[in-house]
């Protein structure tokens, strides 16, 4: 967003206007969608943005029906100094399911945004971690442990949080939902609730399975079917902050890039199995993916990888 834009005052979006079009919308994309709580609140942002533009551009008074594809476009160029690439897409995308949702009931006659131009998106490849690099990571808590810059308790805890990113995938809501009653340990498997709320059942890999047994048995105070499995110190759940700020800190022993999140960790894990020969199919399975384009990606990753190593490698690359 320019500075000039972040100066301007922004209107108020009235109340009226979110109880009687927003509102029914977002009970929608919660309990019938189930849509995450960051989609509701990035959908919310899409559409009071939208309704401040028509205001401050002086058509809202003329109504939904009545907009026209050149108001929309006029409406996208606008954004487009004030929002990047992706988050455009993302602010489109939210307004024309509103619209969509709208139209099933009759509320609008079109849906304005359909075919509405948007900026190419350069595709970025996701990053991750090599297998050494992943190795070096993994290291960090029995490094700490062994200067007693950490207890053995958030040794253990912090090990297992990198093991079940990683050896498991997890997306770090998934991992930091987990209860005990989750847990298959003679199968080494963790019923996961994914995106949408759909459960999957994920394979978290025999050293995450030996760690959750010792965390389990050895620092685990509270072992009922519904009590977290990833706490603090005083056996808490342990929020997705907490989980960000411990992997900062091992990025940072491991001299590794600090811009790294726990879902590179996930993007590491889909990575290697593929590099690996697992089936691109079998990896979506994993992941918890309803598309399978959204796991393609990775198969970009390692042709990446298999260029390089061929441009480095071969007399003619």
């Amino acid at each position: 967003m320019s500075s000039n834009a972040a100066s301007q005052p922004r209107p108020e979006v009235p109340a009226e206007l979110l109880a009687k079009w927003w509102q029914p919308f977002a009970e929608y994309l919660a309990l019938e969608r189930r849509c995450s709580p960051y989609t509701l609140r990035n959908y919310l942002q899409a559409f009071e943005d939208f309704i401040r533009w028509l205001r401050t551009s002086g058509i809202a008074a003329q109504g939904f029906d009545d907009l026209s594809s050149r108001d929309i476009r006029d409406f996208v160029i606008e954004a487009q100094g004030r929002y990047g690439g992706r988050t455009l897409h993302n602010h489109v995308s939210g307004l024309r399911a509103f619209f969509k949702f709208w139209l099933r009931r009759e509320k609008v006659q079109r849906n304005p945004f359909i075919g509405v131009p948007l900026p190419k998106l350069e595709r970025r490849l996701p990053k991750f971690l090599t297998e050494g690099q992943m190795v070096l990571l993994l290291d960090g808590p029995r490094r700490l442990l062994t200067s007693e810059a950490i207890d053995a308790f958030t040794a253990c805890r912090d090990r297992l949080v990198m093991e079940l990113l990683y050896g498991a995938g997890l997306r770090v809501s998934e991992l930091v939902g987990l209860n005990h009653a989750d847990i298959d340990f003679d199968a080494g498997i963790a019923r996961v609730l994914g995106k949408g709320k759909k459960e999957r059942l994920s394979p978290v890999g025999s050293v995450a399975t030996a760690l959750l047994q010792k965390f389990t048995t050895e620092f685990a105070r509270d072992v009922q079917p519904g009590s977290p499995v990833i706490v603090d110190a005083r056996q808490r759940r342990l929020p997705v902050r907490q989980v960000q700020l411990l992997l900062k800190r091992y990025l940072a022993l491991a001299e590794l890039p600090m811009d790294l999140t726990p879902h590179k960790l996930r993007h590491s894990y889909a990575t290697h199995l593929l590099n690996a020969g697992a089936d691109l199919r079998l990896v979506q399975e994993l992941l918890g993916h309803a598309q399978l384009a959204t796991t393609q990606v990775y198969t970009h990753v390692s042709i990446a990888r298999l260029k390089d190593i061929h441009a480095r490698a071969h007399p003619r690359g």
